[in-house]
Order: structure tokens, then sequence, then C-alpha cells
């Protein structure tokens, strides 16, 4: 039985509900979780939390993410990327702006943004996903959203060509932020129509490409009995979050039985949640959280025996 948190690269043309049914075949356990949809024409870093890690898995998904865009300018399609159908067109030439705009513009990203998730996409309306309604050629009001762009920067020349251009972008993002959308965005900005290209996830959870195995590569490490070597432990899931090692033996004992604290019993900081480390073996033994009536305590959200 394996335990701990393996990078996959998602291969183009594979949902991530894919790479999770194949690698429960490959492993032969059910005990498989993604951390983080990508859409299939997406390429790139899928944690997957396998054994006892999947009870860390929401934690994965809420560390920043990286991508690596291209953005094209003068074609809008209904999908917000290549896979849809065009909206609008309009030509785009070497006079109508240059990097130093395209420059300008993205720094205007950076902070806190609202965005409109497309219609192609999983967020819930009225209890059915976007894209049900989308489906069906049925319109509805789409809530704006807050998300995190940490960093944008333009990573290419601009390509003008057959009166579009294309451009190459890297951003650094918090969860929930969708590229196409900011692709289509970027365009507005500009005065013209625009989709996302190409699409490849380079960094997720503090897992970067190198650290990624594909499907065949996991199968190969599988057979040869050394893939446990290859997987993260549980604890590198929580690194996002403020831990304290615990040294004493009894306190240790109340922890895993699951008992209430007073914060100033450790630090009265606690803001949130904090993860207990037992000092001897590095081991997680719980996530506490601030209690909801008295904030002077903290008490379990998970233990880990």
């Amino acid at each position: 039985m394996y335990n701990g948190i393996l990078p996959v690269y998602k291969e183009r043309g594979l949902t991530s509900h894919d790479v999770v049914f194949k690698l429960r075949k490959i492993l032969k356990t059910k005990k498989i979780g993604h951390t983080g949809t990508l859409d299939p024409e997406v390429a790139g870093v899928l944690p997957v939390c396998i054994g006892n890690a999947t009870r860390v898995s929401d934690y994965v998904m809420d560390m920043g993410k990286a991508y690596e865009a291209t953005v094209s300018i003068g074609r809008s399609t209904t999908t917000e990327d290549q896979t849809g159908d065009t909206l609008e067109t309009k030509g785009v030439h070497s006079a109508d702006f240059n990097k130093d705009d395209i420059d300008r513009l993205l720094e205007s990203f950076k902070g806190i943004i609202e965005q409109i998730p497309p219609m192609y996409s999983s967020v819930k309306v009225n209890g059915r996903k976007l894209y049900e309604y989308a489906r069906n050629n049925e319109t509805v009001e789409r809530p704006k959203r807050k998300v995190n762009i940490k960093d944008i920067g333009r990573i290419s020349e601009l390509d003008f060509k057959e009166n579009e251009c294309h451009f190459k972008i890297r951003v650094i993002c918090g969860k929930g932020t969708y590229i196409r959308t900011l692709a289509t965005d970027i365009g507005v900005k500009l005065g013209f129509p625009a989709h996302m290209s190409k699409l490849t996830r380079i960094e997720s959870g503090g897992f970067v490409l190198k650290d990624s195995l594909t499907l065949e590569q996991i199968k190969e490490l599988h057979e040869q009995d050394s893939l446990q070597n290859k997987l993260f432990p549980l604890e590198y899931g929580l690194k996002g979050l403020p831990s304290i090692k615990i040294k004493d033996s009894h306190i240790k004992k109340r922890i895993l039985n699951g008992q209430k604290f007073n914060k100033n019993e450790f630090d009265n900081k606690i803001k949130d949640q904090i993860v207990f480390i037992d000092d001897d073996s590095e081991k997680v033994l719980a996530i506490y959280m601030v209690h909801p009536t008295k904030e002077s305590e903290i008490k379990p959200k998970k233990v880990f025996n």
C-alpha cells in the first residue's frame, strides 16, 4: 500500500479523472485523489494524493499554482480556449500595439482581481455546473469571483501573423484562477477579441515539472517496486500552514486524543490553523484550528493516529 503525494505529469487529451482512474488500475488501490482539475487540453503538474495522504489533498489544492500560456489576440471562442467555436474576429497588426504596451497591461492584472468564470467550466450556479447550462444553450448569470494573481509577465516576443498576435505569459496565482479568462480579459483591455491557445501548468502545490512522472514512468517504477521512493510524505502537503514541533510526550498524547487546548499553551498568535509535528519522528500529529466560538482555544480538525 502506497502512502504519499505523487506529482503526475498529465498529458494533453486526458482528463484529471482519467489520470486517477488509470492510477487506481496501475497501483491497485482506490484510495487516490487529485488536487485540482486540469482541462483535457492542458498539460502539466497534477499532484495526486495516495493512501493516508488523501487527508491533506485540500491543503495541497489551496497552495499556489504557476502556468505558462499562449495568448492569441484577434479571435475569441465559446470556451475561451483553442477548443471552442469562433465567436468574433478582428484583424490585428503590428501597428496596433507593441511589447511595451503588453508589459504595462500585464502589470495591471497583478494582485486581487475579479473574474467571471467561463460558461464551459465546472463552477456551480444554482446547483448546476456552468458547462451543463452551456451544453443546453441556456444562459445564466455568472457571479464575479476574486482571484489572486501573484505575478504575471510576458516570456516571448510578439508574433504577428494571419491577422492575429500570439505571445506567451507566465502566471503565478492562487486557486480558482482561470487562465483562459485572463487571456480574454487581456484582449478586452486591448480592444480585441482573444483566447488562450495553449496552457501548461508548471507548478502546483510546490511541485514542479521536473518532479512529475508520466503514467508510463509510474507503471515502470511500480513494477520495479521503487515507486515509494518517488512519493512525497503527506507532511509536504501541509508546508503552507504554520507548524509547531512538540517534544513533551504528555502533550503529544493529548493531541492524539483530540483534546482542546488554550492558545497560550503554545502561541497566542495562532490565527487560523496550526500543524503539530512530532519533534522526534518529524511526522504530523494533528491539524488544529481556532475554536469558532472561543477564540482563546484551539480544537482538532484532523488527527493523524
